[in-house]
């Protein structure tokens, strides 16, 4: 491939943001138009279901569409914070994903990270390596995985990144917004206060990983 081809692939790549709940794609909704599955905004939206096995088969079919293969993913929604210190609305940009699996190393964690703070001021970014899990985590086990070197967990954006991966070259991130952290444990997402902060927060990002995605299509020097 020519660089004049290569430049014209990725300025014609769509952004794939992937969330696992309702609420989540709610909240993308509402930044931007559209519908769950389709095309808003400048992006494709799908919601895979909860889980690291219903992430993986969705997000598989997704990229199995025509003008998919070149599609950036970006997974995001809510997480659980590992680190004290860490309050409901806080964002993470993972800088690597871990699970079972392996390990992926995100693209372009710094310029994320400084369009997330543009977006949401006021809020803190955090960045480092966020673990995944295939059940909500408690107690003893947070600070297990603590210890690992983790600042987060959810259940989705390991096994996502991970599927979006197993082409090579294709680029990939994860950004969550934190519901649940040791000081703040949540019992139900969107009944208590900081559930409602972790959904304004998500709906106020949009525009930054579209800044991101955007950052991925000028032509390379």
């Amino acid at each position: 491939m020519s660089t004049a081809d290569g430049d014209r692939g990725r300025r014609s790549a769509p952004l794939l943001v992937a969330c696992a709940l309702r609420i989540e794609q709610v909240a993308l909704r509402s930044a931007g138009r559209g519908a769950g599955h389709g095309s808003t905004g400048g992006h494709v939206l799908l919601r895979t279901g909860m889980g690291p096995r219903a992430a993986e088969r969705a997000l598989g079919r997704a990229l199995e569409r025509p003008g998919m293969d070149r599609a950036a993913v970006l997974a995001t929604g809510f997480c659980a914070g590992l680190v004290p210190g860490m309050h409901p609305g806080d964002l993470v940009v993972a800088e690597e994903t871990r699970d079972p699996q392996g390990i992926v190393t995100c693209t372009g964690s710094a310029l994320l990270a400084e369009a997330l703070a543009r977006a949401a001021p006021g809020r803190t970014v955090h960045r480092g390596a966020v673990t995944g899990s295939d059940h909500v985590v408690r107690g003893q086990e947070r600070e297990q995985l603590r210890a690992t070197g983790a600042i987060a967990v959810d259940m989705e954006s390991a096994a996502t990144l991970w599927t979006a991966s197993r082409g090579g070259g294709r680029p990939v991130a994860a950004v969550r917004v934190i519901v649940d952290a040791p000081e703040h444990e949540l019992v139900r997402i969107g009944t208590v206060r900081g559930g409602i902060s972790a959904f304004r927060v998500l709906r106020a990002v949009l525009p930054a990983f579209h800044e991101w995605h955007r950052s991925l299509l000028l032509p390379r020097r």
